[in-house]
């Protein structure tokens, strides 16, 4: 049986961001074309509110998905067409910015601060499609419990369950694992012309030709096929060190397509980027609401 190997592994570094939120940057601006269509993830993991309680105030995006999914912690969100709510323990928010939308997100003091945020890019045919909120809540994510895990499905699909979320535009595979200490997982339901990474958020975790070299928590392990072939599906094995892990397994098929990235948007051409900037000036950003 042929497995997946890993590809690279990106620990991230320290960054401050918004009105000084301290985080962990594990995707970036140099991971866009090996992590493609997966854009940026953020780590959030702190026990002192002085970390995050600024928050990202008012800013715009356009052209993206951002993905937000909380273990611990609170944080209140709201736009400029109006909606607002909570993203709360084990909940996820999955909002469209495509045509463009301003909004705040505002991480409220608690015990632990404890997630991350994923940028996911919208293929250019869907870039000024409208603004759309999809909130996954605890009760609506299946998780199933295996020998030595627990997996739920936030998006996608994993032993003929159907995710919570029914993605439109990027059918991206969103698991989160919570694998017992010094435990081996295997999953072979990605085809291997797929982008699929590993990003453990809890714990120690090996995988596949690297069984006995663990990582630590805040990484992004890329698992790189045999082949490009829609048709076949290589194996993902991984191992959880004493303390066990808790990781999130995503994946979806790459775009190979232009990134033109300026801050909180992305487009495909630095004319739309410069486009979308003056817009935010001349109070035309907004085009559906």
């Amino acid at each position: 049986m042929t497995k997946r190997t890993i590809s690279e592994v990106v620990r991230g570094q320290s960054a401050i961001d918004g009105a000084g939120v301290h985080l962990r940057r594990v995707l970036g601006l140099r991971t866009i074309e090996s992590f493609d269509p997966f854009l940026m993830l953020d780590g959030f993991d702190s026990l002192n509110p002085e970390d995050y309680i600024k928050g990202f105030p008012w800013h715009p995006h356009r052209g993206i998905e951002t993905v937000t999914y909380l273990l611990k912690g609170k944080i209140e969100h709201g736009d400029s067409l109006g909606n607002k709510g909570i993203i709360g323990e084990e909940q996820c928010q999955w909002m469209t910015a495509g045509s463009g939308i301003i909004h705040q997100e505002m991480p409220q003091a608690s015990e632990q601060m404890l997630g991350c945020q994923l940028w996911v890019n919208l293929p250019q045919k869907n870039k000024m499609t409208s603004p759309a909120y999809n909130d996954i809540r605890p009760e609506n994510i299946i998780r199933i419990q295996e020998d030595n895990a627990k997996v739920g499905i936030l998006s996608g699909s994993y032993q003929g369950h159907k995710g919570a979320y029914d993605a439109k535009y990027i059918d991206v595979q969103y698991l989160d694992i919570l694998l017992k200490p010094n435990s081996i997982w295997k999953y072979k339901e990605t085809p291997n012309d797929q982008t699929l990474f590993l990003y453990l958020i809890q714990g120690t975790l090996a995988a596949n030709d690297a069984l006995d070299q663990f990582e630590e928590k805040a990484c992004a392990i890329l698992m790189k096929p045999s082949s490009n072939d829609a048709s076949s599906y290589d194996e993902v094995i991984v191992k959880s060190g004493p303390e066990g892990a808790r990781f999130f397994l995503i994946a979806a098929k790459p775009l190979h397509e232009p990134v033109a990235w300026g801050g909180p948007i992305v487009m495909n051409t630095k004319q739309e980027l410069n486009l979308a900037f003056e817009e935010i000036k001349n109070n035309t950003f907004i085009k559906h609401g």
